[in-house]
């Protein structure tokens, strides 16, 4: 399971240019302003200019931000991090050893696997706190930043319908060094302000993106079942162990970015050329660690046609898609609107994301204890429990993003709330998709799941990117907020459907009996 199921993930990818060519405009301003519109260009802001009015009178310069953003987020991390760590030791006190992790050809072999797969993880994770920053940086208006979104989303659903193929035709371990060099390239393309290179470098990530998610989980289950002959039953070991430090990578990048790009004051493009040697390395070590291996590859129109029929055939597999579609498309659009939000209030951003995958985190530690022998609570539980937050959150956020009235703390904790609910979100859902959609379909399934998903983020960034700077950060959040509640009513729905299904339930410990519903 890779991110809490969800690489989402995360993280920002305004100002100042048309059509990819910089604002031609030479009215000087001071201060830190929206810019304004003269002879129907619009002008940057910059902290070294004064904003002036249409008629050309100067307006006063806006205070700087306070330190209450700054503050709040070390807090936060600081408070997060200890609930996590508490809870990790509790139930590594509780969990017995598994006979997994006293083999030691097995230790050596997950070794070599975690010593690539955390160096891929830990350079995506580290170009996630600064991406918005670095497009506004280069003076991109906000509507440009989203089109720069919507190619990075329209890239990745692309190239994730044939991943799975792909990977199986070039072979595992040469997919793995490929998305070494596509996602160096991606993040050399951010060390120029051209917006094409830049379209062109959102592509890449797309295609590296979807390298990362299928080739690396595929190598490894080949190796551990047909090479190693290790018992199928622990992959979920490998798996779990790498969920879990897949989050402490994300808290550690969000602080090393917030080093280089703000203590260091080497600006938003230093996270992106850190990334660089990190890719670099994993590749090379894969390259001289890992053995080849392909697969027999299926036909990509069979693929989604058995996907198609079993989405159709069963309303489980249905309402499943729905709700997922639903739920992270607002999650994509989350991922855009979190830096312009709070960046304006000093938000120090590489410590803000660290709290939020920390919070994203402590879900998952919920999650998990929430279905353990103590509690015994149902995934099913816990994914409406998740849409009910994310939902309470929104409605938060449509105030808290009031033009005139913003409160970046309370936007913040609505933000935490939201990536709490990640947390339980992503490993139920994944615990629901295993027991509802047969084996031999997952692929093509998930593949008509991600059409919905990217095509609901990529409408409602280009809706944000036709609408008022302010007005539109708001109008955009009650529009999210409804398209929780339509998740949450195919959440009523599937929870009907599924009542009375045992199989949809986390086994119970052994000698008790297993309850009749849901």
């Amino acid at each position: 399971m890779l991110v809490t199921g969800r690489r989402t993930q995360r993280g920002g990818e305004g100002r100042g240019k048309r059509g990819g060519g910089r604002s031609k405009c030479k009215e000087e301003k001071e201060g830190k302003g929206e810019g304004v519109l003269t002879r129907g260009c619009s002008v940057p802001a910059t902290p070294a200019r004064r904003p002036q009015g249409a008629d050309g009178a100067a307006r006063p310069a806006e205070v700087s931000p306070g330190p209450a953003m700054l503050v709040t987020a070390y807090f936060a991390l600081a408070l997060l991090l200890a609930a996590c760590l508490g809870l990790e030791l509790s139930g590594c006190r509780a969990k017995p050893l598994s006979r997994a992790c006293c083999n030691p050809s097995f230790l050596r072999f997950q070794l070599d696997f975690y010593q690539v797969y955390f160096l891929a993880l830990a350079a995506d994770w580290l170009q996630a706190p600064y991406l918005y920053k670095l497009y506004q940086h280069y003076h991109f208006l906000e509507g440009q930043i989203a089109i720069l979104y919507v190619c990075g989303l329209a890239s990745t659903v692309l190239f994730g319908l044939v991943a799975s193929s792909l990977v199986d035709w070039l072979g595992r371990k040469k997919s793995c060094v490929l998305f070494s060099l596509t996602y160096s390239l991606c993040c050399m393309t951010k060390l120029s302000q051209d917006y094409f290179v830049l379209l062109v470098g959102r592509a890449l990530g797309g295609l590296s993106t979807a390298l990362l998610f299928s080739a690396f989980e595929s190598w490894y289950i080949h190796e551990h079942v047909a090479r190693h002959d290790f018992p199928p039953e622990w992959i979920p070991a490998t798996f779990a162990r790498a969920a879990f430090w897949n989050h402490a990578l994300a808290v550690a990048a969000g602080v090393a970015a917030e080093v280089v790009a703000s203590w260091l004051g080497l600006g938003p493009v230093a996270p992106f050329v850190a990334a660089i040697p990190l890719l670099a390395l994993a590749g090379i070590l894969a390259l001289c660690n890992w053995g080849e291996n392909y697969d027999r590859q299926r036909a990509f129109l069979r693929t989604c046609g058995g996907g198609l029929r079993c989405l159709l055939s069963d309303r489980r597999v249905l309402l499943l898609g729905t709700i997922q579609a639903l739920f992270e498309s607002v999650v994509f659009i989350f991922i855009f609107l979190w830096t312009p939000v709070l960046d304006p209030h000093g938000a120090p951003l590489g410590i803000v994301f660290s709290s939020f995958m920390s919070a994203s985190l402590l879900g998952s530690s919920l999650y998990r204890i929430a279905t353990s022998k103590r509690y015994h609570l149902q995934p099913m539980h816990l994914l409406s429990l998740a849409v009910l937050i994310v939902v309470f959150s929104l409605f938060m956020l449509t105030f808290s993003t009031s033009p005139g009235q913003e409160s970046p703390v309370e936007s913040f904790v609505a933000f935490l709330l939201i990536e709490l609910a990640c947390g339980l979100y992503f490993p139920s859902m994944s615990f629901l998709r295993r027991k509802v959609i047969p084996e031999m379909e997952q692929a093509g399934v998930l593949n008509w799941f991600r059409v919905p998903l990217h095509l609901l983020a990529c409408l409602g960034l280009l809706v944000l990117h036709d609408s008022d700077r302010k007005t539109g950060t708001r109008n955009m959040f009650s529009i999210c907020s409804a398209v929780m509640v339509m998740a949450l009513l195919a959440v009523v729905g599937l929870f009907t459907v599924v009542r009375h299904d045992a199989e949809l339930r986390v086994p119970p410990p052994a000698g008790e009996p297993c309850a009749p519903e849901l």
